[in-house]
């Protein structure tokens, strides 16, 4: 059970539900994790515009690998369990690349240095070597990109944190991380 009140729908605060109708139109549902971010109107809108503006850089499958091998190495159990189900449903990554993006690799080798650099960036935190930097960029991310997948680290920690803080009742398939933090 929960450790911090996932309020109904209806019982968000005003100035949260029109961002979780918006959760609700692109998603189906509200996920818990959303009811219990929209408690601060301010946290949602900050992480639902964050994760927005990612949505049109890094592609699909590379935010949910990274998702994936954060949630791992924070042992967020619902995080994992998120974005399993949405790396399977909606990237379309197959299990085997869920367990190598879990283990913070990717099959693909410019996706495994997107991956790596994630992980490192987060082990590190944000002190990556020069060598780290390199090797993000000879796979053919820009700096630009650079940046994204840091903030692609940085708002997965924040819903790694809120979910461990919280113990979110998990609402999607169970997936349990093999590791905690």
């Amino acid at each position: 059970m929960s450790r911090l009140t996932i309020p109904a729908r209806a019982d968000a605060p005003a100035r949260s539900q029109p961002l979780l109708n918006a959760v609700e139109k692109q998603l189906g549902v509200v996920p818990n994790m959303f009811r219990l971010i929209g408690t601060s109107p301010a946290a949602l809108e900050g992480y639902l515009g964050l994760n927005s503006a990612l949505g049109h850089t890094l592609d699909a499958k590379t935010r949910e690998r990274i998702a994936l091998a954060i949630a791992e190495a924070n042992g967020c159990d619902y995080c994992l369990s998120a974005h399993t189900y949405l790396g399977l449903n909606l990237a379309k990554i197959d299990e085997v690349e869920i367990s190598l993006n879990r283990a913070g690799h990717s099959g693909d080798a410019k996706a495994d240095a997107a991956v790596v650099f994630a992980r490192k960036v987060l082990a590190t935190r944000g002190r990556v070597s020069d060598a780290d930097i390199a090797a993000v960029r000879l796979a053919g991310f820009g700096e630009a990109q650079v940046i994204e997948i840091v903030a692609s680290v940085a708002v997965n920690v924040l819903t790694n944190y809120v979910n461990n803080v919280a113990q979110t009742d998990i609402d999607f398939p169970v997936v349990l991380a093999a590791q905690a933090a």
